[in-house]
């Protein structure tokens, strides 16, 4: 599959393309798309309560929240983000950024696999937010 093939669903902020599905190819146990996020833009505070998400940055710099707490994100680093941890992507870059995301085990139905915690409307991010002190894998925290 191609990524111009993929419709990009831009209502939470950045192009999100959803390539490899359940509804493109069938998958049962996850999925896998690419983010591609402005200088200046994000993809907005969310979690996942049934997946982890598995990320790797392609190109761009950019910062992730968890859980409110901000980390770098570069050039080819990985990431995986467990389940309930909220999350948003920040191009804090001059450059375009790219990731790489997989998601799984898949919710029970698509609608239950995604809640948003802010809207795609200006936000301020509180960088001092106290996090949930769980364990990333890959960030060294």
């Amino acid at each position: 599959m191609d990524l111009s093939e993929v419709e990009p669903n831009t209502k939470r902020g950045g192009d999100l393309r959803a390539m490899l599905t359940p509804a493109t190819v069938g998958s049962t146990s996850g999925f896998m798309g690419v983010a591609i996020v402005q200088p200046g833009d994000r993809i907005g505070e969310h979690y996942h309560p049934y997946s982890e998400e598995f990320v790797y940055v392609v190109c761009g710099e950019l910062e992730v929240d968890l859980d409110g707490d901000p980390h770098p994100l570069r050039p080819e680093q990985g990431l995986m983000i467990p389940a309930y941890m909220r999350h948003r992507f920040r191009n804090v870059g001059k450059v375009e950024a790219r990731i790489v995301f997989h998601l799984g085990p898949l919710a029970p139905r698509p609608q239950l696999g995604h809640v948003d915690t802010e809207g795609t409307e200006t936000v301020q991010v509180a960088a001092g937010a106290e996090g949930a002190g769980r364990h990333l894998h890959g960030l060294g925290a």
